[in-house]
């Protein structure tokens, strides 16, 4: 059944919402980076309290991003999609950057293992995204140390997020699991909104094809930290 006009125009009028919220979140975001990028934890009693916004806002930017994104209909023709060749240390460099307020100030050290000279083709947007996505869900997990790789693994990009806590949850391991299923029908939000950035970034690493190849993503536990570990794989 076809979506009727003022079912249409609620749904532009919430992806406009969404949009603004979005923008008020990132300047929120950027003021708090700002602010704890020249703060010191052992002189400023609210440094804790403001790494936690931070954590909350980025959180809530990532939200806001990927329904946009969905409403878009990312994956169909209408989307932009651009893929282009780009040296994976650039990649990991934009990655970085973005991350590295949010991680010093949580004090979590970032660990790379990176073929930094590796090109690969992909919708660079798209992939930043998804890979700080993962970052920044990590941070919920871990104790104090995540690892970033990307290395060619059987002529496929492997991209992975682990960290060093206790584990994904099942449910959120469960929610993986759909992540991978083409028959999957639906976003589980009692993952607490970590349902749709599965979703989110399923699409996305579907989007990627090469010949009779298409990326993936996977939840699972243990890895090189022994924590949790989110793998994109692209061919």
């Amino acid at each position: 059944m076809e979506d009727s006009p003022q079912s249409s125009e609620l749904f532009l009028f919430l992806a406009s919402t969404a949009h603004d919220m979005k923008n008020s979140i990132s300047v929120l975001s950027g003021t708090l980076e700002r602010l704890l990028d020249g703060a010191s934890p052992e002189t400023e009693k609210a440094y804790a309290q403001m790494a936690q916004m931070l954590y909350q806002t980025r959180r809530l930017n990532d939200n806001l991003m990927q329904l946009l994104a969905l409403y878009k209909r990312v994956g169909t023709p209408e989307y932009p999609f651009d893929v282009q060749p780009l040296e994976i240390g650039q990649l990991v460099e934009q990655v970085v950057g973005m991350e590295r307020v949010l991680l010093a100030s949580r004090g979590v050290a970032l660990e790379l293992d990176v073929d930094a000279e590796l090109v690969w083709h992909f919708d660079e947007d798209l992939i930043v995204g998804v890979v700080s996505h993962a970052i920044n869900n990590a941070v919920h997990y871990t104790r104090d140390r995540i690892r970033l790789s990307a290395r060619e693994r059987d002529g496929c990009l492997e991209i992975r997020v682990e960290d060093n806590g206790a584990g994904y949850p099942p449910a959120l391991l469960a929610a993986g699991g759909a992540a991978m299923d083409a028959n999957a029908s639906g976003v589980n939000f009692l993952t607490n909104s970590a349902g749709l950035g599965l979703h989110f970034s399923r699409e996305v690493a579907r989007m990627h094809r090469h010949r009779d190849r298409a990326g993936s993503v996977r939840l699972e536990n243990g890895g090189e930290l022994a924590g949790g570990c989110f793998i994109l794989t692209l061919p």
